[in-house]
């Protein structure tokens, strides 16, 4: 306890920002991520910490993790429990705290995990976990299992992680300045904060309200990562209430979060002062989607070092010193020369060619191009875009051969997503002999790391506007790594056609029906024609995703952006 309590010490003494999100990656082997939100959540404090945002993160221990993946023989996807202990890598918080949840009090202790700096000090980020023996048994497993469970398991981890997270900050010392809401599923916080910011019932007038709204929303910065309505938490009032008993009273809560069902969107809309989309694209979704609302539009970026290859880092450091730190300075890319360059990336893809024998028994050939498609297994990701025709890419790779490797997870309750791999799998058998091509099971971190670099082109083609952001093609483009996408997230901001990398299709509404078409075209005459037949221009354009994208796209002008237009406005 002693350490403990010195540990948390070191962070109490200086006013931050409490960033609350259901999810953060924190290093590959800690499974308290499922994909995109969480990865962002931890490159958005990896930078925090570089560049010195003094911030504190919040966020649920996920003892049993997402799942580990399994592919059978025939494509189809197991789910194996991904369980982890967190006292090898955190320290287990002093402090305890009581919710009370279906009328029984319910502990809340966690565990410290400091996101180190590049430089100096770190982020700490608190574990919230409710497996502790006092508890009752069916409250035990709350912090367990990462989206799992029902709608009721669903709001108690949600109280826990919101009223909790707010309950844990306060217990500890924690001074804070302002609270962060990484999508909707912390949003009871603001609750919990208008309950502390209540003025006394002596002295209000007749219909007057107790609670501070504007204080509550000057506090409270809100992003939101989902372009689509279904992706937005609800849940049923009476519900809500036999768990977690009266939220403030009835009319206050309806008025803020809606009027049919809880809507945690809603809620932390109506009492955040700064709320933004993570790209230029989604802000304007978003606003059509919330009329009424200033959505800002904070484009996200990745982080520099976690997402380097180290054979390219070994070059930026020699030729672009600095850049660990400002990433900016990535826009002298054009000074490395042709040849190392080009050898790093072959010593980053011939790490991805082993690891793809090693997992799938595939041999691929480091001397013809690779395309890489990692991304959730879901429909609107659209992964089997590139299999529309099978005898025109089979007549395409005859011309100019190339390869593919893909992976991706599907939620456990998505049977479509589960189906698209499935597919995948029909497909790789059909262009068996003619396209080599590998699906990489247990995709995590460190596939991700090994894909985006070792990838020679990078595909992405979401049905639009349904892709909020995509972050792995910014991965891809640290490594030099050109994509062709649709047009789409952040990928409207980067294109730069035949500079940076490719779009498929334009940029009208009606383009997704014409995509695959659109596809093929690209990758038959420009794309495939370029890196086979032109090595200096297929290297300018490696530069060009470098000092153009990897220069902009990154978590540090990311964090930089959140400090002066939220956080200290």
């Amino acid at each position: 306890m002693a350490e403990a309590a010195n540990k948390t010490e070191k962070f109490t003494h200086k006013l931050r920002v409490a960033y609350f999100s259901m999810e953060i990656a924190l290093e590959n082997d800690i499974p308290t991520y499922s994909g995109g939100l969480g990865v962002l959540a931890g490159d958005s404090l990896r930078a925090a910490a570089d560049i010195g945002l003094p911030m504190v993160a919040v966020t649920l221990v996920s003892r049993a993790g997402y799942f580990r993946q399994e592919i059978d023989p025939q494509g189809r996807q197991i789910e194996h429990a991904d369980d982890w202990e967190p006292a090898r890598y955190a320290t287990r918080l002093q402090a305890t705290v009581a919710l009370e949840l279906e009328g029984r009090l319910v502990w809340v202790g966690g565990w410290l995990y400091v996101l180190s700096s590049l430089v100096d000090g770190g982020v700490p980020v608190l574990l919230l976990d409710t497996d502790l023996p006092v508890n009752d048994p069916r409250d035990r497993d709350i912090t367990h299992h990462l989206y799992g469970g029902d709608e009721a398991y669903r709001i108690k981890q949600e109280v826990v992680l919101g009223v909790g997270g707010i309950a844990m900050l306060q217990a500890l010392g924690f001074k804070l300045m302002g609270y962060h809401m990484n999508e909707g599923h912390s949003a009871f916080l603001t609750l919990a904060l208008l309950q502390r910011y209540a003025h006394s019932s002596e002295g209000l007038r007749p219909g007057e309200s107790p609670y501070d709204l504007p204080r509550v929303r000057e506090l409270c910065t809100f992003t939101t990562h989902t372009p689509v309505e279904a992706g937005h938490d609800k849940f049923d009032y009476e519900l809500v209430r036999r768990i977690y008993g009266d939220l403030l009273d009835p009319g206050t809560v309806k008025l803020l979060a809606g009027e049919d069902r809880l809507n945690m969107t809603r809620l932390a809309l109506n009492l955040s002062e700064y709320v933004n989309g993570v790209v230029k694209r989604h802000a304007e979704v978003s606003r059509l989607m919330f009329p009424g609302y200033a959505v800002h539009a904070v484009t996200n970026g990745v982080h520099a070092a976690t997402w380097t290859s180290p054979p390219v880092a070994k070059v930026y450091d020699q030729l672009v010193p600095g850049w660990c730190h400002e990433p900016e300075l990535l826009s002298r890319a054009d000074r490395i020369p042709d040849g190392k360059l080009w050898a790093a990336h072959q010593e980053a893809k011939l790490a991805l060619v082993d690891k793809v024998r090693e997992l799938t028994g595939v041999v691929l050939n480091p001397d013809q191009p690779i395309l890489g498609f990692a991304r959730r297994m879901t429909a609107y990701k659209r992964a089997d875009l590139l299999f529309s025709d099978l005898a025109r890419l089979k007549a395409i790779a005859r011309e100019r051969p190339f390869q593919i490797v893909m992976g991706g997870k599907a939620h456990p309750r998505d049977a479509a997503g589960k189906q698209l791999i499935e597919a995948l799998h029909v497909h790789m058998r059909d262009l068996s002999g003619v396209v080599p091509m590998a699906f990489l099971p247990d995709y995590d971190m460190a596939l991700a790391l090994l894909m985006v670099s070792g990838s020679d082109v990078w595909i992405n083609t979401p049905l639009r506007p349904l892709e909020a952001s995509g972050t792995s093609g910014m991965k891809a483009a640290f490594n030099g790594v050109p994509q062709l996408s649709v047009l789409d997230g952040w990928w409207v901001e980067g294109c730069l056609e035949g500079v940076t990398g490719w779009a498929v299709g334009d940029d009208s509404p009606t383009a997704n029906g014409h995509d695959a078409v659109a596809l093929y075209d690209k990758l038959e005459h420009v794309v495939l024609p370029l890196w086979h037949d032109d090595r200096p221009g297929w290297i300018a354009v490696m530069k060009g995703a470098i000092s153009k994208n990897a220069a902009y796209f990154n978590s540090h002008r990311m964090m930089r952006r959140y400090a002066t237009e939220a956080y200290l406005r």
